[in-house]
């Protein structure tokens, strides 16, 4: 009976949390389904159309471009956000002074506007062109988003790295294993729960990237940084079509769902 009080009690606290969350969450979704599900214009009507939206997207060479470069900008951001977070985790555990300065100093740049950072990082690399050629925008991009987002991913891992027990590491030493064996057979296994946290909310912002693109190159040169996100925003924003928009972010949502839980089944695999 007293368990059961407790869950009540429990469920009250939370009540308003989950209608909101409810409100503000579940409600948009299932109204972006519907609309996927129609066709429906700015100032129009109405009318449901099925999967017409959904055949019409992945028959569209437009769609399927940005499809392709959303997954090349992540192939790149995800990887090197992790490698710079890690790195700098590391180091900044490692090092005894001055940790709490540096840990500030590389979390600025997270706490910045992204339009604003985007601004300041084309006038500097608008003289080298990197933003006027295809082969070279998306690196670009993703050097912008990995300035942006691996001071989040850096306290992430640092957090890990702060939880594995220091007697595991010392006796690593005094079996005389060296810093590389120490961290590839110590560390790494520890921060594991860390890792997979911070490759799938990398994973879900490399999927969304909007505001850098739309502020540094509106999704030129000849398409070569067209992203998913600017695609979602093109259609609902420049050409009006809401079913077409919200297909298309319900089809993003669904990728980004996909390859979360394939990320978590490779990690449940590889302990």
């Amino acid at each position: 009976m007293a368990r059961l009080r407790r869950a009540w009690t429990v469920l009250v606290f939370l009540l308003p949390v989950l209608v909101l969350f409810g409100m503000f969450r579940f409600l948009p979704m299932l109204g972006a389904v519907g609309l996927s599900l129609s066709e429906y214009h700015l100032g129009g009507d109405s009318r449901f159309v099925g999967t017409e939206n959904y055949r019409s997207l992945f028959s569209d060479p437009v769609f399927l471009d940005s499809l392709c470069t959303t997954l090349g900008y992540a192939a790149l951001y995800v990887p090197l956000t992790l490698v710079t977070a890690l790195a700098t985790a590391v180091l900044l555990h490692v090092v005894p002074w001055g940790r709490g300065l540096f840990r500030a100093a590389l979390l600025a740049p997270y706490a910045t506007s992204l339009v604003l950072g985007g601004v300041v990082w084309r006038w500097v690399l608008e003289p080298t062109g990197a933003l006027r050629q295809p082969g070279l925008v998306l690196p670009a991009l993703a050097v912008v988003g990995v300035w942006k987002g691996f001071g989040y991913a850096m306290l992430v891992l640092l957090a890990g790295i702060g939880d594995v027990p220091a007697d595991c590491l010392e006796a690593a030493k005094v079996d005389g294993a060296s810093a590389w064996q120490r961290f590839r057979h110590v560390l790494l296994p520890s921060l594991r729960p860390a890792l997979f946290f911070v490759v799938v909310v990398e994973t879900v912002s490399a999927f969304q990237v909007f505001d850098t693109v739309y502020v540094m190159t509106g999704g030129g040169p000849a398409r070569a940084s067209y992203t998913l996100a600017y695609a979602v925003y093109d259609y609902g924003f420049r050409y009006f079509d809401v079913g077409r928009a919200a297909a298309a972010g319900v089809t993003l949502w669904a990728i980004v769902l996909l390859v979360s839980l394939t990320q978590r089944r490779a990690f449940e695999r590889n302990p």
